[in-house]
C-alpha cells in the first residue's frame, strides 16, 4: 500500500524547548492511523509540525511524494491537508452555515460537499443557521471536522476528537471517523485508548519526543506490556 505521508527523523523546537527529538513514521493511502503516547509526549506539535505551524528544524515530511517541510501552513494546507485542532476553534458568532463556507478553498466546495458532510452530520444540517457558540460540545467537534470536509482534502489530521465529549458522541463521533475515512486518509491523535483501538488501522507511539514503536493496531492491542509501558493503561 502505498503511503499518503511520510514523517522521517523531524526534531521541532517551540522557543528553546526541544519537543520533538526524533520522529518518524508513515500514514498509508486509506487508513486510519493514530499516534499514541502520554500527556505531553508532543502528539499534537507532530500535527503541527507536519502543516507547518510549528515548522521542524531537521527531518523531512513527504505529502504524496513531494517534501513539505519548510513550506508555508497555507500553502501544505492547499495541498489537500485539512487540520482539526483539539480545541474546535469554532467560530462562536458565525452560525454553522458561516461556519462551513469559509472552510472553502474554492467557490461551490460547500455546494458539492453538503450531500456527503450532513448525511455524516446531520445535527449540523438541522441547526444551519445557529451560531456556532451555541452548539454543545458534540455539535461544535462535528462542525470543526465537517469544516475541514468543505475542500477536497485527501488527508485529515484530528486532534483529541474524543476530549470532552459523552460517551453516547464519541460513538457517532467515531462512526462519522469510519464513515470518512472511505474518501478520505486520516491521521489523529488520540488519548482515549478504547477508542483508537477500536476505529484506528495502524499506530504510532511517542514518548518523551521520540516515535518508540509503530505497526498494526491490532498487534498493540494483545502487547499488553507496551501498553503498560508506553500508556499507563491497564
Amino acid at each position: 500500500m502505498a503511503n499518503i505521508l511520510e514523517v522521517n527523523d523531524i526534531h521541532t523546537f517551540i522557543g528553546q524547548f526541544h519537543i520533538l527529538e526524533g520522529v518518524s513514521f508513515e500514514v498509508p493511502v486509506g487508513s486510519i492511523t493514530v499516534l499514541l503516547g502520554r500527556n505531553g509526549a508532543g502528539k499534537s506539535t507532530t500535527l503541527k509540525s507536519i502543516l507547518g505551524i510549528t515548522p521542524p528544524s531537521t527531518g523531512n515530511i513527504r505529502f504524496n511524494g513531494e517534501e513539505i517541510q519548510g513550506q508555508r501552513s497555507h500553502q501544505i494546507a492547499s495541498m489537500g491537508i485539512g487540520y482539526i485542532p483539539e480545541h474546535r476553534a469554532v467560530f462562536r458568532d458565525l452560525s454553522v452555515e458561516e461556519n462551513l463556507q469559509i472552510a472553502e478553498r474554492k467557490k461551490g466546495d460547500l455546494a458539492q460537499r453538503a450531500t456527503f458532510i450532513f448525511e455524516l452530520f446531520p445535527d449540523l444540517e438541522r441547526l444551519i443557521k445557529l451560531p456556532g457558540g451555541h452548539l454543545s460540545g458534540g455539535q461544535q467537534q462535528m462542525l470543526a471536522v465537517a469544516r475541514a470536509l468543505v475542500p477536497d482534502n485527501k488527508l485529515l489530521l484530528i486532534d483529541e476528537p474524543s476530549e470532552g465529549l459523552a460517551p453516547v458522541i464519541i460513538e457517532q463521533m467515531m462512526e462519522a471517523i469510519r464513515q470518512l475515512s472511505a474518501h478520505t486518509t486520516v491521521l489523529l491523535v488520540e488519548q482515549n485508548f478504547i477508542m483508537a483501538s477500536q476505529l484506528a488501522d495502524r499506530y504510532t507511539i511517542i514518548e518523551v519526543g521520540k516515535s518508540v514503536q509503530s505497526g498494526m493496531m491490532a498487534d498493540l492491542v494483545e502487547d499488553q506490556e507496551a501498553i503498560r509501558r508506553y500508556l499507563g493503561v491497564t
